[in-house]
């Protein structure tokens, strides 16, 4: 199966934290880095989804939000350090892809974000991303 989504991380569930209708899944991407996915405990019985199972998280690229360092004092779980390898923008919009660990996030952000933030190759950033925001395939 083909998918749009650019972002696409490999890894294993190390947890699976069931509620009434959500889960939490935390799984260690293969580079070492955790990433938490909320997901619905039907799609947790679909995919078969327990500790150690192999899985990729997919993360549309509109998702990922970019800090310029580590954020404090903020709900979003997901927050992966990374360095900007490329910026291409457009009338409005722009992609910033950014290397990290074990892989590459593709962010769309605003153009006005872009020049605020004054994002180029080689710029450190930290990738941001709900974990609501987080799917989760069988690998």
């Amino acid at each position: 199966m083909s998918l749009s989504i650019r972002n696409q991380l490999p890894g294993t569930v190390t947890s699976v934290t069931p509620g009434e209708v959500m889960a939490t899944v935390k799984v260690r991407l293969d580079a070492g880095q955790e990433i938490t996915a909320a997901v619905t405990l039907e799609a947790v019985q679909e995919l078969g989804l327990v500790s150690g199972s192999t899985v990729r998280a997919l993360v549309k690229s509109t998702e990922v939000s970019l800090a310029t360092g580590p954020v404090n004092g903020l709900s979003i779980r997901n927050q992966l350090p990374g360095t900007v390898t490329d910026v291409t923008t457009g009338g409005a919009m722009a992609r910033v892809k950014v290397q990290v660990e074990g892989g590459e996030l593709t962010s769309a952000i605003t153009k006005d974000a872009v020049t605020e933030l004054g994002l180029s190759a080689g710029s450190e950033v930290v990738a941001l991303i709900k974990s609501t925001e987080v799917s989760l395939s069988n690998a």
